[in-house]
């Protein structure tokens, strides 16, 4: 484990999440450059209290691993099909996260067309479920130390100088956040779409 990374992880999930765009993400065989991810704080009388977060309610089995240390894996299913990729972040004992939602595969191509099926190049890891599909990442490996180089899951921070900010996509609470976080110029990021259950623009924090 790299005490600088983790170091960097143990901070506010906006910092956390600038610091992952640009990381490469290492699967099993197969590598993707993160191109976009979502920031997610935690519990109501925590630092960055998030209604959008699954850590809100507080700790549960489900979404313990956000409650730290830094720099583990936070996985899930979402709409119970896609298995879902998230960075805790933040001091341990206090809930938050960031979710990888987009990424360019480097390495493994051919491996990842093979999990992905026929989609264009730039749709292998677009999206954080066919993300997690195309770098062989289970519901199983939750929980993970993404920063020791023996994990079937690795993370190496990289630097990503033109990052933009925007709201986050599909999430109905704190819809307005500027939380999401992509590279500019990537067929990979995902295109912005706005919950229906979101409140009207400007009236969600």
């Amino acid at each position: 484990m790299s005490a600088v990374n983790v170091q960097a992880l143990a901070s506010d999930p906006q910092t956390a999440a600038r610091l992952l765009v640009g990381a490469t993400l290492w699967g099993r065989d197969a590598a993707a450059l993160i191109v976009e991810v979502e920031a997610y704080g935690g519990t109501p009388d925590g630092p960055w209290p998030d209604p959008a977060a699954h850590s809100y309610r507080g700790p549960t089995v489900r979404n313990d691993v956000m409650f730290g240390p830094a720099g583990r894996l936070y996985t899930y299913r979402s709409h119970g099909i896609h298995v879902c990729a998230n960075v805790s972040c933040g001091p341990d004992g206090t809930a938050a996260a960031v979710l990888l939602r987009a990424g360019l595969i480097t390495e493994g191509v051919e491996v990842a067309r093979t999990r992905r099926g026929p989609v264009a190049d730039r749709a292998l890891g677009r999206g954080p479920g066919n993300l997690c599909s195309a770098l062989g990442i289970l519901l199983s490996d939750n929980g993970i130390d993404l920063l020791d180089p023996s994990s079937p899951v690795r993370l190496e921070l990289g630097s990503a100088p033109e990052v933009v900010a925007g709201p986050r996509v599909g999430v109905s609470s704190a819809a307005d956040r500027p939380w999401r976080y992509w590279l500019a110029g990537h067929p990979e990021v995902s295109a912005y779409r706005r919950s229906p259950r979101a409140p009207t623009h400007g009236l969600s924090d």
